[in-house]
């Protein structure tokens, strides 16, 4: 070999190796840049939604008066629950402000603390009407207001004009400050509560119900239908077979669906032909199952198909059916690729909204569900609704209830590595 070819030869793997080091270097950088997209938004979220699991309290003095609330201790159940509770908690402010005047200046008093003021108290009062006729000192959810700027996102300093806090409102504020009666607790209104229109009263629990029923209705229909179909497809369906061909070519088709056209045909078939009930997490379960399978039965066939066919001619050779060697021996193998496919598929639908609001989960839902027939909301439907109100609080709990559906997903995925790592079996 000559001088010249082998500078030629020299030459060209150089720049191979360049090739390649840029190569590595581009793809390094992708995962960089990707890395660094992904904790940018997840500092944003956190920053803004780590406040919201904190809550401020106000301590009042309540004289729980006889004559105002119109009852006694030995008046019965229905006439404690109707009691003028409201005028109490109005009363006790006013003692604590004694010179605020004009309706203005009242009206921003009485809106120091939460509206669940009247209705703590009343439960308090039910609870032991031995309370009746004496001053008790009562810890309140303050207003939403009150609350931000207690968490610092009200800038005092700006001009009164152009804050919601005015400055009789701060006076009263540091007032109660200096005597240590407002604190920050945790906040267990945010797990404990369901949705309000007040943003110091609204929480998580009603959306969190509704997407655990919505997901085990979603699972429980989901994964047999699509591992019975993926088995039948790779074990049993008759090859080159024009209607096998079809059923495949649709099945991939589906996956790449938009998801809205899911909830078009929920609302048309489940509900306008079936008579399903709106808003509950069953329909919203059907709905997702039909958009989950596309990606379980895929999944599980490609899991299928990379079981060795050694181990299945073994089990033929020793005298095992078909369906014994589907059940004893392809499906074990296959199921670390199943669970897989089926997390991805769960993961999915348990973030989308779109079809979810086709078929009204995205009314209004004061209570917690109890079944999967009960009216509820899902987590995704929740954020839209708490983004889309005009409060400031409830930007906050907006991402806060961002952070709680990333901890569900993270905990869902966990169960599923724990799942396949107990299945794995090496070859």
């Amino acid at each position: 070999m000559s001088d010249t070819t082998t500078k030629i030869i020299k030459a060209g793997l150089k720049k191979r190796y360049a090739k390649e080091k840029r190569f590595r270097f581009f793809g390094l950088m992708s995962i960089v840049i990707s890395f660094v997209f992904l904790l940018v938004l997840l500092i944003s979220i956190f920053s803004k939604g780590w406040s919201a699991f904190q809550q401020t309290y106000v301590k009042l003095d309540v004289e729980l008066n006889e004559e105002v609330l119109g009852i006694n201790k030995f008046s019965n159940k229905d006439a404690l629950f109707s009691a003028r509770y409201k005028k109490i908690i109005k009363n006790s402010l006013k003692k604590k402000f004694p010179g605020v005047k004009g309706r203005k200046q009242k009206r921003a008093l009485k809106n120091l603390v939460s509206k669940s003021a009247q209705y703590e108290l009343r439960d308090k009062v039910l609870k032991d009407p031995e309370l009746l006729g004496t001053t008790q000192s009562f810890w309140f959810l303050a207003k939403d207001d009150v609350d931000v700027f207690m968490k610092g996102n009200i800038d005092r300093t700006l001009p009164e004009s152009n804050r919601r806090i005015k400055d009789y409102q701060l006076a009263w504020i540091d007032q109660l400050i200096a005597e240590d009666r407002l604190e920050k607790r945790f906040n267990t209104q945010l797990f404990s509560a369901s949705d309000s229109r007040e943003p110091e009263q609204a929480g998580l629990k009603g959306a969190l119900m509704g997407s655990l029923f919505t997901m085990l209705v979603t699972l429980s229909l989901s994964f047999p239908i699509a591992v019975a179909a993926a088995a039948y497809l790779e074990e049993f369906a008759p090859q080159n077979n024009r209607w096998v061909d079809l059923i495949e070519v649709n099945i991939n088709n589906l996956a790449a669906v938009p998801s809205i056209v899911f909830g078009l045909l929920g609302l048309a078939i489940y509900i306008g032909l079936f008579g399903v009930p709106r808003s509950t997490p069953l329909i919203g379960g059907l709905v997702l199952t039909l958009m989950t399978l596309p990606t379980i039965i895929i999944a599980s066939r490609a899991a299928i198909k990379s079981v060795p066919p050694s181990i299945k001619q073994a089990a033929v050779g020793l005298g095992a059916s078909r369906v014994q060697v589907l059940f004893h021996h392809t499906l074990p193998l296959a199921m670390p690729g199943i669970l897989t496919g089926t997390i991805v598929g769960m993961a999915q639908a348990l973030g989308e909204t779109a079809p979810l609001l086709m078929i009204g989960m995205v009314a209004f839902v004061a209570e917690v569900p109890g079944s999967i027939m009960d009216p509820a909301t899902v987590m995704p439907v929740q954020i839209y609704l708490w983004s889309d109100s005009p409060e400031r609080a409830f930007s906050e709990r907006t991402s806060a209830a961002i952070m709680v559906l990333l901890a569900f997903l993270v905990m869902m995925n966990l169960i599923a590595i724990v799942l396949r790592k107990k299945f794995e079996q090496r070859w």
